[in-house]
């Protein structure tokens, strides 16, 4: 068994892994990471943001081709999906992604061991991580600090576990070989909707049952609502307020029993394939926490201190594993955060700053509060919206749907949240971020100067319409 000691171990090679890795080697720690994939990037870019994303914008590109290029007077005939290539593709994207890293940790000098990441029993000042390979050979690393940063998994349902073929995973849902002809989705929420559209665009028939009464339960209101309109317009349908109960298969038919909450009624859903979307869990189980004392909370997360160390010395955590939204943005922030703490600098992570995405089309896009978290704490708040609809730029592109929601103090017209629900929300939500960063008000958003005809105009007369004096509306 080979040893090695470093100044610090990773374990997770995952978006807050490698991130931290990288910056922990700019600030002259000798660094591992750990990874039990054979590629870096972890979930985010193997399984999850990346090639979600690909195909994501791969079954736009097929939708457009076939019903909407006709409106900007290009006519296309005789359609025709590849779905190998498109997989192809997706895979390429990944390929040259993951491989990225790896150059990355060159360059930076960053040992990676591929195998399964867990603790022994200290020594001295040192921790031990034993790493185990898939051929069986195990390589003991030692060193003073480990950063904590494994990610996590799918959650599946106690009635309808995973089998990987017709009750599938996020994972499975990325690399199906045919287009279901009815995909159910069970959960309303980013993974569902994302997957759900993707299979909608390429011709499944898409029903989304969710237990909650609107989909995406944790943003605003109003957003969800407009977002919900936009997708069933495409054709997505919803089964709201509604518990599913199981399923039963009969070669590849699936039969999905869901109830309705308010009546009790019981009915069925028939479909051949079953997307289990209703969450993620930490990826601590294996660990072996319980050989440096450390135990978790009843979800799976570890406990930490505002510098990220959990309660034993020296051990750190940070992302999917520790409290707070399961983003991979966040869990980057934080890694670089709890490296440069270790070096004796000001790591900064702002939580009231982070935004959340939805990359559907149009995308939904938020920071900061909602309008009912601000009511339920009592502040007193202003309101602007503004429709894409009203802007030139939306117009031009055919893609009018969505809106614009700035919340801001009513004393202090402090930016307190934005809300976005349109074409390239995703880019757009960075304005409200950056103001929010910047302690700014919907005021500082007004007034700056907007290019025009752009998206952003949107922002700026949403900003306008917090003190009702927008322009175009």
């Amino acid at each position: 068994m080979t040893q090695h000691v470093f100044d610090l171990i990773v374990i997770g090679g995952g978006p807050a892994g490698y991130v931290a890795a990288i910056r922990a080697s700019q600030l002259g720690f000798k660094t591992a990471c750990v990874e039990k994939r054979k590629t870096l990037g972890g979930t985010c870019l193997n399984v999850g943001c990346i090639p979600s994303k690909a195909l994501l914008d791969s079954s736009e590109h097929f939708l457009h081709a076939k019903s909407k290029l006709q409106k900007h007077g290009v006519m296309v005939s005789d359609v025709k999906l590849d779905l190998s290539q498109m997989m192809k593709r997706k895979e390429s994207v990944v390929r040259q992604l993951t491989g990225g890293i790896a150059m990355l940790f060159k360059k930076n000098k960053i040992e990676s061991f591929a195998g399964t990441g867990s603790f022994l029993t200290q020594e001295g000042n040192l921790h031990r991580v034993e790493v185990k390979s898939d051929t069986g050979t195990s390589t003991v690393l030692s060193a003073p600090r480990v950063l904590i940063a494994t990610g996590s998994e799918p959650s599946s349902l106690p009635f309808l576990p995973f089998d990987g073929k017709n009750i599938l995973s996020s994972t499975e849902a990325l690399e199906l070989s045919e287009v279901p002809k009815h995909l159910v989705v069970i959960g309303g929420g980013v993974i569902g909707l994302e997957m759900g559209s993707v299979w909608l665009r390429l011709g499944a028939q898409v029903t989304v049952v969710e237990f909650q009464d609107r989909i995406c339960p944790g943003v605003d209101k109003q957003a969800s609502k407009e977002l919900f309109k936009s997708l069933q317009k495409q054709g997505m349908q919803f089964k709201l307020a509604t518990k599913c109960k199981g399923a039963t298969q009969t070669g590849n038919q699936i039969t999905v029993e869901i109830e309705d909450i308010a009546s009790g009624a019981v009915s069925h859903l028939e479909c051949d394939k079953v997307l289990v979307s209703t969450g993620r869990r930490p990826y601590t189980s294996s660990l072996g926490l319980e050989q440096v004392g450390l135990k978790t909370d009843s979800a799976g997360r570890i406990d930490v201190d505002h510098h990220f160390q959990s309660a034993t010395p020296g051990i750190f955590a940070v992302g999917d594993v520790i409290r707070g939204m399961m983003l991979a943005h966040k869990a980057e922030e934080e890694g670089i955060a709890a490296v440069e703490l270790m070096a004796g600098q000001a790591g900064h992570v702002n939580y009231e700053a982070i935004p959340n995405v939805i990359y559907t089309w149009p995308e939904l896009a938020s920071v900061g509060y909602s309008e009912e978290e601000l009511q339920s704490r009592g502040v007193s708040y202003k309101v602007g919206t503004f429709p894409f609809m009203a802007n030139g730029r939306a117009k031009a592109m055919e893609e009018s749907d969505g809106m614009v929601k700035i919340l801001a103090d009513s004393k202090t017209d402090r930016l307190l949240g934005m809300h976005i629900v349109g074409p390239w929300a995703s880019d757009l939500i960075t304005e409200g971020v950056s103001v929010m960063e910047f302690g700014g008000s919907a005021e500082d958003i007004a007034r700056t100067c907007h290019a025009h005809p752009t998206l952003s105009e949107v922002v700026k007369e949403a900003a306008l319409a917090v003190d009702k004096r927008q322009i175009h509306s």
